[in-house]
């Protein structure tokens, strides 16, 4: 996943000749339609986790053991961090790099908050709805908040840690990490409780 957000972010940056809006709609399309291509196939196979908020949202809920949650957040971890660096080799760029973009302010982090809280409205309410569409649904989603959150909607700590480590169009600086796991958290709660309730099975 990580390759195909910051590949698609490099390769964006290099083609819009300066123009920002036009780079960050490449890197909307590919990563949102990448999300789809990745949920479908890998989901028979880990429930595709991804995301170590969604990974601990599952495991709270008691859809997941937490010992195994426990194995899958270290490993999220390492594959994001494995995907910058695919991408640093993909365009012959240094492998090691540390982000020297700044992401700070209240803003990004009540966007962190909410793009968190939604993708996980998004997965709830699809499962409780339309499970088929789930891949679907977060691909459409994630490009949507892509656009309509100030932060770009990272919404997922692995890859807020591994984007710290490419200074390129995707990076986030290390200094503006914790705003924005803090916000993830925030999203994480809120989501779960406020979405878990409403996309709660009918027991009448």
């Amino acid at each position: 996943m990580l390759a195909i957000v910051v590949g698609s972010g490099i390769m964006a940056e290099r083609l819009a000749g300066g123009n920002d809006a036009v780079a960050l709609l490449g890197n909307t399309i590919a990563t949102g339609a990448g999300l789809v291509v990745l949920i479908t196939i890998l989901g028979p196979i880990s429930g595709a986790h991804f995301n170590p908020a969604v990974t601990v949202l599952f495991a709270a809920r008691g859809a997941l053991g937490w010992g195994r949650a426990a194995a899958y957040v270290p490993a999220q971890v390492v594959g994001a961090v494995l995907g910058v660096w695919l991408a640093h080799l993909m365009f012959d760029m240094a492998i090691l790099q540390t982000s020297t973009k700044l992401r700070e302010g209240f803003g990004q982090g009540v966007a962190e908050a909410v793009a968190t809280a939604c993708l996980i409205g998004t997965i709830l309410g699809g499962l409780r709805f339309a499970k088929p569409a789930v891949p679907m649904l977060v691909g459409l989603y994630i490009t949507a908040a892509y656009w309509f959150t100030a932060s770009t909607s990272f919404a997922n700590p692995a890859v807020t840690l591994a984007r710290s480590l490419t200074d390129s169009f995707a990076g986030i600086a290390p200094a503006s990490v914790p705003l924005f796991l803090a916000g993830q958290a925030a999203g994480l709660v809120l989501g779960g409780v406020l979405f878990g309730w409403l996309f709660a099975e009918d027991t009448r």
